[in-house]
């Protein structure tokens, strides 16, 4: 069981219901849901600025995101679609189809990694989105539900779980929690506790920071 140390804060914008975060050359790179004003965006770090955004069609309700080589895959949440973008001009490259909701997505670099908001993880090929695998998450004998944004951090996947303020540390090869994360405390108590709850981890894989936020955080 883990706490925390805030080493540094940046401005996020307080109207991004943020589903999916990847920091990836400098720059962080989000998905935003809610129906009719879902985005993937490029954002400045130090600013907080958005500095290329496309909207997605308003039928779509964008979810996790990951960077894969030159691209950017994005999850929708009931739609049973994903898209496929151009990583630096946003173009889209093409679509594919998945069984279950979309939630949080991250690359461990060979496979995907997909959560449903179940206790189970998704192991997807890159090259044709099928799914090749996958585990069960549990801490010791007791499923563990409702797993949201993905990030993996040296070897481990890290999850946030809806409406909790902490991160698991999952082992991908078994699906064991090896570790918790007590993030309560880290926004302020003037936060609402409607669905502005904490969700998207970012990974500087050259400094070794992980970047935390949440919903219209």
């Amino acid at each position: 069981h883990y706490g925390y140390v805030v080493v540094n804060t940046f401005p996020h914008d307080a109207n991004a219901f943020t589903e999916g975060l990847v920091y990836d050359g400098g720059f962080l790179y989000e998905s935003t849901g809610l129906l009719g004003n879902s985005t993937l965006r490029r954002v400045d770090l130090s600013t907080g600025t958005v500095l290329k955004e496309i909207v997605l069609p308003e039928q779509y309700f964008g979810e996790g995101i990951a960077v894969v080589n030159g691209t950017i895959v994005q999850l929708t949440w009931q739609s049973h679609v994903g898209f496929v973008y151009d990583r630096n001009s946003f173009a889209l490259l093409r679509n594919f189809n998945y069984p279950t909701e979309g939630w949080g997505l991250t690359y461990n670099g060979k496979n995907l990694i997909m959560s449903d908001g179940s206790d189970t993880l998704f192991f997807i090929d890159p090259l044709n989105f099928q799914r090749i695998g996958q585990i069960h998450v549990h801490d010791g004998n007791s499923s563990i539900f409702d797993i949201n944004e993905l990030e993996f951090v040296n070897g481990e996947v890290y999850a946030n779980i809806w409406h909790q303020q902490k991160i698991i540390v999952i082992n991908p090869e078994t699906g064991a929690v090896r570790a918790w994360i007590d993030l309560n405390g880290l926004r302020s108590s003037t936060a609402s506790s409607g669905e502005d709850v904490l969700n998207g981890i970012a990974f500087d894989k050259e400094s070794g920071r992980i970047f935390v936020t949440g919903k219209d955080w």
